[in-house]
């Protein structure tokens, strides 16, 4: 594992003077800071993550294209929304199954932002039939969903996290011993850490023991969905 740190502070000045001067002239003038500070570190992390995510699943992928791979984009899809900044203030990236094609695919995520540093596992909002499928297998075998949920090594490191429905899903026991999970319409679980944390050299290595430690739960969710882990 390397010991030499892949982001510095400078990444998170980057970023929150990006959040104070979040427009086109200003991320124009300041280009060579992005490509310097945030993205080249960061898809350096994502190539170093490729052998031990390859460990941990050899179905997930950590691709350090920068365009295509598993670095978020820095520009906002703003054709929707209120707030029209045209940046994002936090680097991220998602190394997702090979099967997936959008980010609601199972995966691992990394979050890099001023304040809030944080580490995801599981599916996001996955639409209903994947959401049928994970509840599903909670139902027909409840005794192995209690056992990832609540094993050790992922409770000590991994809170479950994501919305919920108010009620149990229309046509699931409402009185089911899990039936606060099967009202998840998310399946991730987040933990957090913090700029310190990500500025020293064993970094990737740390971030690497979090995703182990996911590991159960992420193979759960993996062929819960049919697919291979």
């Amino acid at each position: 594992m390397p010991k030499s740190a892949h982001f510095s502070k400078e990444l998170f000045r980057f970023l929150e003077d990006l959040k104070k001067n979040n427009s086109r002239e200003w991320f124009q003038s300041n280009k060579d800071r992005y490509e310097e500070e945030v993205k080249m570190p960061l898809l350096g992390f994502i190539g170093e993550f490729a052998g031990p995510l390859g460990k941990i699943s050899s179905h997930f992928v950590a691709d350090p294209r920068p365009v295509g791979g598993s670095m978020f984009r820095i520009h906002r899809d703003v054709r929707f929304a209120k707030d029209k900044s045209p940046y994002k203030t936090a680097a991220t990236a998602q190394f997702r199954h090979e099967a997936g094609k959008d980010v609601h695919a199972p995966g691992f995520y990394l979050h890099l932002e001023p304040g809030q540093c944080f580490a995801g596992a599981g599916i996001y909002h996955p639409d209903n039939p994947t959401l049928g499928k994970i509840r599903d297998r909670i139902v027909d075998d409840p005794k192995a969903w209690k056992r990832v949920r609540d094993a050790k090594a992922f409770r000590e490191v991994w809170e479950l996290s994501g919305d919920s429905l108010v009620r149990p899903p229309r046509g699931y026991d409402p009185e089911h011993p899990f039936a606060e999970d099967l009202k998840r319409k998310d399946f991730i679980a987040v933990t957090h850490f913090t700029e310190r944390d990500v500025v020293k050299p064993g970094f990737l290595g740390e971030y690497v023991k979090m995703c182990k430690a996911a590991g159960a739960m992420t193979r759960y969710l993996t062929e819960a969905v049919g697919l291979p882990y």
